[in-house]
């Protein structure tokens, strides 16, 4: 065998050997790349786990008002579960949660999940947000959810800016302008009675 062949060979070899340890990093529960982490703010407990938790303030620094917690909860489990309550350590802020059809508890479903955050999800509403949180910072968070418990994360405090727009709280509404107050009626003019035919 002559001694470019066999270079050709060797050469052959180490790329299927490289091809099959790469293509193991995929394979199997156990892989490596299930071991890589989101750059958002998650946690697991019994049979919840929360991902992509955010607290989202005004989109602009000066404003005041509001600020949401965004987050995804799922439920492994083969019972429903209600999320109870979210509070912010370290802060006096109180957090109200909203479902998605506005009444009753945030029910996080069997083998399913809800979203925080976003048009017709379930809301978590920080009435005083500007004070509670600062953009740029990691704010405590704790889930208590009816059968699992506390769950605490820190979360990324950001503007409801960029891809956080649709999930975070609008700027403050701007009261409309006074309207001219409508002309009245004329006198002897016809108007139907309430609760008539006209």
């Amino acid at each position: 065998m002559s001694r470019s062949l066999r270079h050709g060979a060797l050469a052959a070899t180490a790329i299927v050997f490289s091809i099959a340890s790469l293509a193991a990093c995929g394979a199997g529960n156990d892989a490596a790349t299930l071991d890589v982490r989101p750059d958002s703010a998650a946690a697991r407990s019994g049979d919840i786990s929360i991902q992509n938790a955010n607290v989202i303030t005004q989109p602009e620094r000066t404003a005041t008002g509001p600020a949401v917690v965004s987050a995804t909860l799922f439920n492994n489990g083969t019972k429903q579960q209600t999320l109870d309550a979210i509070t912010l350590p370290g802060t006096s802020a109180a957090v109200q949660l909203h479902a998605a059809q506005g009444k009753g508890p945030v029910v996080v479903p069997a083998g399913g999940k809800v979203v925080l955050g976003g048009k017709g999800n379930a809301s978590a509403v920080i009435e005083n947000g500007h004070e509670a949180a600062q953009a740029g910072n990691v704010q405590p968070v704790v889930f208590k959810l009816s059968s699992t418990g506390e769950i605490t994360l820190g979360a990324f405090v950001v503007p409801a800016t960029s891809y956080f727009t649709d999930f975070g709280p609008s700027s403050l509404p701007v009261a409309p302008s006074k309207a001219p107050s409508s002309p009245s009626t004329p006198s002897g003019s016809a108007s139907a009675t309430p609760g008539t035919p006209g």
